[in-house]
């Protein structure tokens, strides 16, 4: 990539996943740059370097060397135009009931879906403004309508949201557009990843706990196997137009099951608790009543 193009530049975090790839080759199609930012030097093999108008770079968005490393390493390619666009695209999935949920790994789902996005968005904003660019947040629509053991990436995109809609308005004034896009369940491997992490980081709690959930996970896990999720290429093309697009709206959903979740969030509490509980085969009747305490007695 020649810093003296006139084309426009997008940097993408979490370039190497699904999302990410898809996304990068609809913009290198589109005729943009873009610089394809991935965790580890080891997840470079991952990205589409047959285009021309990719260049790649490692970007921990856990690690402020790292951050920094990219955006000197990037520099000349910006030069005095600026960046178009910021992806930030990284993240991870904890999931679990809450309960058992251990606290390194919620710790590392804010660290990764929060902090970092914020950390890269403060380091490239001054390439953002001299281009009049703009930040499009990844976000979930988890975040509007909780959704029973997803509460740690919920609560995480929750966050995001809302330092994405400060940012909306701190940053307008200056020419800075911020941009949320809201996916549903994607057919891509962040669902089986989120699976082996949670294998991986075992769980809080007594055996006793443990045990209380096993049903109620794998209904809930049937159930969702059957909901249809969207195609990466189709969820790519939404966020593409999010980047692209001259007027940008404020936030895009992506995937039906998106938008009948975000419909339920102005149902009353109780009712969409009943509608979603039902939906995921975890009605009340269909487990053991809890052992009765020495408090009730």
């Amino acid at each position: 990539m020649s810093p003296t193009s006139s084309a426009p530049v997008a940097l993408v975090t979490g370039a190497a996943g699904g999302l990410g790839s898809a996304t990068i080759k609809k913009l290198s199609d589109a005729g943009w740059q873009v610089i394809a930012a991935v965790r580890t030097p080891e997840a470079l093999s991952a990205l589409p370097l047959g285009l021309g108008s990719v260049t790649p770079v490692v970007l921990d968005v856990t690690d402020p060397d790292s951050i920094h490393a990219a955006a000197t390493t990037v520099a000349p390619v910006l030069a005095d135009h600026g960046l178009d666009a910021l992806v930030n695209n990284a993240g991870v999935i904890v999931q679990g009931p809450v309960e058992l949920v251990p606290p390194h790994a919620l710790r590392r789902q804010f660290e990764i879906n929060v902090l970092g996005q914020i950390a890269v968005t403060q380091a490239f904003l001054p390439a953002l403004r001299r281009a009049g660019g703009r930040v499009v947040n990844v976000g979930a629509v988890t975040a509007r309508t909780a959704v029973p053991f997803f509460g740690p990436v919920a609560a995480s995109k929750a966050a995001l949201a809302s330092l994405n809609d400060t940012l909306r308005l701190e940053l307008k004034f200056l020419g800075v557009d911020v941009v949320l896009v809201e996916p549903g369940a994607l057919e891509t491997e962040i669902f089986n990843k989120a699976d082996k992490a949670a294998a991986d980081d075992g769980w809080a709690g007594e055996t006793e706990a443990r045990q209380r959930y096993v049903k109620a996970l794998g209904d809930a896990q049937a159930a969702a196997a059957k909901q249809k999720a969207t195609p990466v290429e189709k969820a790519a093309g939404t966020l593409t137009k999010a980047i692209t697009t001259r007027r940008p709206a404020t936030r895009y959903l992506i995937g039906q099951d998106a938008r009948a979740l975000s419909f339920l969030r102005i149902l009353p509490d109780r009712f969409r608790d009943g509608l979603l509980l039902r939906t995921l085969g975890l009605s009340r009747a269909s487990y053991p009543k809890p052992a009765e305490s020495a408090h009730a007695r």
